[in-house]
């Protein structure tokens, strides 16, 4: 038996970081396909007008704010999900943050937050939505990753070694759903254009909008294997570098970003248990 795939007559479509960036194109043209979307994000303000945006569409998308960090928030908001749309066919865990860390000004706080929100606000989630697939025998589960998981890169020590997590988190989980009839897939976009990347101060090569990212994820949802990584033509030179040793590789990635010519900064002074042990 095929391997369960979802399609707006199964139920519901849930994604969370659904106000902005891709995790909004996503919504909206998922809703364009005739899905019942549920979006979720932090702060209410931001999905509000992307209800509005779907009037017209096939599909309808319905609001459910909610702090991803909060574990049984989450649960709440699955439970609530379920109850007044459905059940939750298709679950897509877009929900991240991206807070650049540097060597030379180096604190914990920028990589606990990180790892709460990307890991943790993925696993809040994850959780219960797999345990209802589970009980009903199909499900279909997509988590976002990055290309910044394929090796370290500038400025993304916190943010990359979080989507390298999920990418082995989803790899592991693998094994098991599949026999469950649940398809889970990893995302590993490229750089896009949204909110989080304008944080950075690096050359981002191949950057794509939300939108196009959007239209390659919807694609990949509905026809792609194990794992949904574009553009091509940035993905798999970066696979293929993974072949050579490091020092190809961190020559490579300074040539890329052009990191080798940015000067070091003076040591930030930070407040008290910005540098704490755990």
């Amino acid at each position: 038996m095929a391997l369960y795939r979802a399609s707006p007559q199964d139920g519901v479509a849930w994604i969370t970081g659904a106000s902005t960036g891709i995790g909004r194109a996503l919504a909206i043209r998922l809703a364009r396909k005739g899905y019942t979307v549920a979006a979720t994000a932090r702060a209410e303000d931001g999905l509000s007008s992307i209800t509005r945006e779907a009037e017209h569409l096939e599909g309808r998308i319905f609001i459910f704010p909610c702090d991803v960090m909060n574990e049984a928030a989450m649960e709440r908001t699955v439970s609530q999900i379920e109850k007044n749309l459905g059940p939750i066919a298709l679950a897509v865990f877009n929900a991240g943050t991206y807070l650049p860390v540097r060597g030379d000004r180096l604190e914990t706080t920028n990589f606990v937050r990180s790892y709460q929100i990307n890991v943790f606000g993925t696993l809040n989630g994850l959780v219960p939505v797999s345990d209802r697939m589970r009980e009903r025998g199909f499900g279909q589960i997509a988590v976002m990753g990055s290309v910044t998981s394929f090796f370290g890169m500038p400025s993304a020590a916190a943010y990359g070694s979080t989507k390298a997590a999920l990418n082995n988190l989803v790899e592991g989980l693998r094994y098991d759903f599949e026999k469950l009839n649940i398809r889970i897939q990893i995302i590993n976009p490229g750089f896009v254009a949204t909110p989080l990347t304008d944080k950075t101060n690096f050359s981002m090569p191949a950057l794509l909008t939300a939108s196009e990212a959007a239209r390659r994820i919807d694609k990949g949802l509905h026809n792609s294997g194990f794992e949904i990584a574009f553009p091509k033509r940035l993905v798999w030179p970066l696979k293929f570098l993974r072949l050579f040793p490091a020092s190809c590789i961190f020559h490579v990635m300074y040539r890329l970003t052009g990191w080798n010519r940015r000067s070091l900064g003076p040591r930030r002074k930070t407040g008290k248990g910005a540098r704490a042990r755990s």
